[in-house]
């Protein structure tokens, strides 16, 4: 599974509701909806991106960079 923010279209904010419902369909887990920003969170099976790219009113996918600090024991590298 990758983490991802799905960007919604200017064009298809006012259509948001339909359009999560269609990144649902298409295999996103959906975690967060930021209406105003027309930004959709969630996870989705890696082979499922394309398809996500291909619902209509999505700009674009991108997968979440996340990091990870050693623990503060971890020696010096």
């Amino acid at each position: 599974m990758t983490h991802v923010s799905v960007t919604v279209g200017d064009d298809h904010r006012e259509s948001l509701d339909g359009v999560v419902q269609n990144l649902r369909a298409s295999g996103l887990q959906v975690d967060q909806v930021l209406g105003t920003l027309g930004i959709v969170t969630g996870s989705a099976p890696d082979d499922a991106l394309d398809t996500l790219r291909g619902v209509e009113g999505v700009a674009s996918v991108d997968a979440q960079l996340t990091h990870q600090l050693p623990p503060p024991d971890a020696p010096v590298q």
